[in-house]
């Protein structure tokens, strides 16, 4: 069995076509500590290959929530998956991105279960980094989203990137 980097499964190189199997096989995912990942019941226990992460966040939404019931009116950011698990991002499932260090390409996850995780879809990251705002970490300015309280980073703020033009022009030199 294989689950494909865009969440469908596969056996014995077929797409499987009942999201309710799907589902009954999901339920008994699980991760060992060597990063592999097992199909495991009572009576048996077998590896399946997975091309990225096992699930996929296709939905968003976000919201005002009273977080932990302190009264204290904050966002909330919850994500849907392909086989439509629903969870909020928080203490219980961060949010990470791993940046390719050739590409500079972000891959999104949020944690679905104890090492289990859904790789955010492109068109949902866009979503995300709409609502990105500017927090200073460790001295440097990062896009992030506030979940639950927490400030999940998603990337450098753009003028990280490309420098503070002020440092280069100043308003009386010849080209500002």
């Amino acid at each position: 069995m294989r689950i494909a980097r865009d969440g469908t499964w596969h056996y014995r190189g077929s797409p499987i076509g009942r999201k309710e199997l799907v589902c009954l096989f999901a339920s008994v995912l699980k991760r060992l500590p060597d990063g592999g990942y097992v199909l495991e019941t009572p009576a048996e226990r077998g590896r399946i290959a997975v091309d990225d992460a096992p699930f996929v966040a296709v939905e968003m939404c976000w919201r005002d929530c009273d977080c932990e019931g302190h009264g204290v009116k904050l966002q909330c950011v919850s994500f849907r998956t392909n086989l439509d698990e629903v969870v909020t991002a928080g203490p219980e499932h961060p949010i990470r991105v791993e940046t390719d260090p050739e590409t500079g390409e972000p891959s999104p996850y949020v944690l679905i279960r104890p090492g289990l995780e859904a790789r955010i879809s492109r068109p949902v990251f866009y979503e995300m980094v709409a609502l990105a705002e500017t927090e200073v970490i460790d001295g440097r300015r990062v896009l992030g989203v506030w979940s639950k309280g927490m400030f999940f980073p998603v990337g450098d703020h753009p003028e990280e990137e490309a420098g503070d033009l002020e440092d280069v022009w100043d308003e009386d030199s010849p080209a500002g």
